[in-house]
């Protein structure tokens, strides 16, 4: 099974494919997409779609894993976060992948064991389990902590209805 996590946000999308084979986990792909901060909403959304699609392509990903929607005191930091988020779930969808959603403390407790954890502890969870060389960006550990929490729960609950 390959995951695509995905960590949205209009400026720096973390993604992270996850090989699972059994109870053993491959990082294939990580980093971030990024945008400059110039460029126009319009312009990000369709580049954050065009290059989970090019992932999408290369990794021919099982499914694809995001975060769900947080509630922020900034209505427009949310409506943005939606629309990147909107960009993602449409390119999963063209490509007929089924999309998970999971909840920040969800992920973290999947991770790390405790649902309250830090991104620096998220980072190192990440690199120990994954047996990375580095510790990855923190968009880009954020997205293979979403792709290791769905196969946790892939396994556990497999009558999980995507989006």
């Amino acid at each position: 099974m390959v995951v695509l996590g995905v960590d949205t946000s209009l400026r720096s999308t973390g993604y992270g494919v996850l090989s699972v084979e059994g109870s053993r986990f491959r990082a294939l792909d990580y980093g971030a997409i990024r945008n400059p901060p110039k460029l126009p909403v319009s312009a990000c959304l369709k580049n954050i779609r065009a290059k989970i699609a090019g992932l999408i392509a290369a990794h021919a990903p099982n499914m694809l894993s995001v975060e769900g929607v947080i509630y922020a005191k900034n209505a427009a930091t949310m409506l943005v976060l939606g629309e990147a988020r909107g960009a993602v779930i449409c390119a999963a969808a063209d490509a007929d992948i089924p999309v998970y959603e999971y909840e920040p403390r969800r992920v973290k407790m999947a991770v790390c064991g405790n649902g309250l954890a830090e991104k620096l502890q998220v980072q190192r969870m990440v690199k120990t389990l994954l047996a990375l060389d580095e510790l990855p960006q923190n968009d880009a550990a954020d997205a293979l902590a979403l792709a290791i929490c769905h196969a946790h729960s892939n396994s556990i609950l497999s009558s999980r209805t995507p989006l």
